[in-house]
Formats: C-alpha cells, structure tokens, sequence
C-alpha cells in the first residue's frame, strides 16, 4: 500500500516584483484589498507591502468592470478583505500574467510525511499530494522526506533507484507518484 506524502503550504508566498522605491525584489500580501466604485464600473486592486520599504503597490483584481456582472459574494469577500479570497487569487496565472508578477514559495511549505517507518523498507511506493499549487522539485522533496541527501536522491533517479511515471526533474506543482528501490 503507497504512503502519502502531503505538501502543505504554511504562509503566503512573497511576490516578486522591482520596488520603485528601494530596489527590493519581493513583497509580501498585506492582508487588504482596495475596491473602487465609479458609477457603474468598479476596480480592486490586492495590495502588497515591500519587504525593503513596506512601500505599497497595487496588484490589478478587477478592472473597469460592471458592478452588475461581478458576482456579490465576490464583492463581499473583496470587501471583508477575506484570507482565502487572497490565497485562491495569488494561485491565479492570469492575475499573476496581468501583473508581471511571480511568486517566490522559498520556505512557505512543509512536508507531511506521516510515519517515517518506511526507513528500513526495500522498496517504498509513495504518493505526493499538493494541497496547494507549489512548485518544488521532486528531488528535494523526495530528499527531505526520506532522509537521504539531494545528491544521493539525483544519484538514485540516475540509476533507477527511484522510478516514477512524472518526470522527477524541473519543478512539479501536481500530485505524482514514485517507487524508492533500495
């Protein structure tokens, strides 16, 4: 039976983005939302703070949109600045594209491994479930929840110690599977 291993996000990633002010590359979600209302077409904007300057940029939701065909729970949870809404939207590509911005996951995960009584197995079938979109690479994490180094985990990829049907190089963001032969 195949264990699973739940990547679990911890925080909020930071934004990358150039800082006008101060050069700083990266933001962090302030936790707000700015809605605008003029007449008939409203705008909102997610604001995030500059961790250099605690500048404030704004990071384009709506724009020049009919208030009538924005859903009202949207306009709630934009209005009660809601958590999750900040969350969903900063997984958003189009959001990201239409911004230019990309998101830096760095250390704002961890790896739920459950047991590690699999130590001393010969061969280990493990699924990797993402409960957030997070690219990470499966070395790493195949590393960490193993206790082996990233070098030896690269060596049993190269060897085909470690099998699996996604390819175990680049960066993954979706559940995999993958077979550890010892």
């Amino acid at each position: 039976m195949p264990r699973t291993w739940v990547v679990v996000p911890t925080c909020l990633p930071l934004v990358l983005r150039r800082c006008h002010t101060c050069a700083s590359g990266r933001f962090r979600a302030s936790g707000k939302f700015r809605v605008n209302a003029n007449h008939k077409l409203i705008d909102a904007w997610l604001l995030v703070l500059c961790a250099g300057c605690r500048g404030t940029v704004k990071l384009t939701v709506l724009e020049r949109v009919n208030v009538r065909s924005v859903r009202p729970e949207l306009l709630r949870r934009l209005n009660d600045n809601d958590p999750a809404l900040i969350a969903e939207l900063l997984q958003d590509d189009a959001l990201l594209r239409r911004n230019r911005v990309s998101l830096d996951w760095g250390t704002t995960w961890r790896l739920d491994t459950g047991s590690p009584d699999h130590q001393d197995d010969e061969v280990v079938d493990v699924r990797v479930h993402f409960a957030a979109r997070i690219p990470i690479r499966p070395a790493r994490l195949i590393a960490q929840g193993c206790g082996l180094s990233r070098a030896e985990v690269e060596r049993l990829i190269a060897e085909g110690g470690i099998v699996s049907a996604a390819a175990l190089t680049g960066k993954l963001s979706h559940d995999f599977t993958f077979t550890l032969k010892r």
